[in-house]
């Protein structure tokens, strides 16, 4: 039985890579440089958040509303900041079994399409990628500069995809990899699967009550990667 083309989209932060805390760091410098708002995001949780979607929540907290300008001053801010802190970070790293997994699905040969799904910009999401030389892999995607909503995104890097194929996406089965509840609420706002990793802050037990259809505490094991392909 022949395999359906694929099109997997995987999330970054918590699935990919730690950045050790420096998209946090200079979204907050970002903010005291545009609203003098240090403590825009105290308390805050980012995990399964789009770029655009926190600094909303940043500057509805500090000012009472947001518009799409601010939105956009602040990721001016926010983008040169990220690629300083990331080079300085000492607590960079890729998670167990991310390189292994990759390398095995970008060489899978045609049907298969591997890029990301992922709520930062798309400028934001590849420097945060350099450091691993992970982001020659995911020449696609979707991205928070496409769409605040997750799901939305999601259905655009699916979309891409499928055109890198050649193929209808209904003709693709589409599966994302992630490690928050967002990611799995994403990949069903748009029918795909989700294989969710417990290496963000989210325990297996959580991301199995999402709803996600299979589960891992990491991607090491070739049980990942065997899912994926559909062998």
């Amino acid at each position: 039985m022949s395999v359906r083309p694929r099109v997997l989209l995987f999330d970054l932060d918590g699935t990919l890579v730690s950045t050790g805390g420096a998209g946090r760091r200079a979204m907050i410098a970002a903010m005291v440089e545009v609203f003098d708002a240090a403590d825009a995001f105290e308390g805050f949780n980012f995990a399964g958040m789009t770029d655009r979607s926190i600094v909303r929540a940043g500057i509805t907290k500090a000012r009472g509303a947001a518009t799409d300008a601010d939105i956009d001053r602040v990721l001016d801010a926010y983008l040169p900041r990220l690629e300083s802190e990331l080079a300085s970070t000492p607590h960079y790293r890729v998670f167990p079994g991310v390189s292994d997994v990759v390398h095995e699905v970008t060489r899978a040969g045609p049907g298969v399409a591997v890029g990301l799904g992922t709520g930062n910009v798309k400028r934001g999401a590849y420097a945060k990628l350099a450091r691993s030389a992970l982001g020659s892999a995911f020449s696609f995607g979707g991205f928070g500069c496409d769409a605040e909503d997750r799901t939305e995104l999601i259905r655009t890097g699916a979309s891409r995809g499928a055109e890198a194929l050649g193929e209808p996406l209904a003709a693709c089965r589409v599966i994302v990899i992630g490690d928050t509840p967002r990611d799995v609420a994403a990949a069903r706002g748009i029918g795909a699967a989700c294989l969710a990793v417990a290496t963000g802050p989210y325990t297996r037990a959580q991301l199995q009550e999402a709803g996600a259809d299979w589960c891992f505490e990491t991607l090491e094991g070739p049980e990942a990667a065997e899912i994926l392909l559909g062998s």
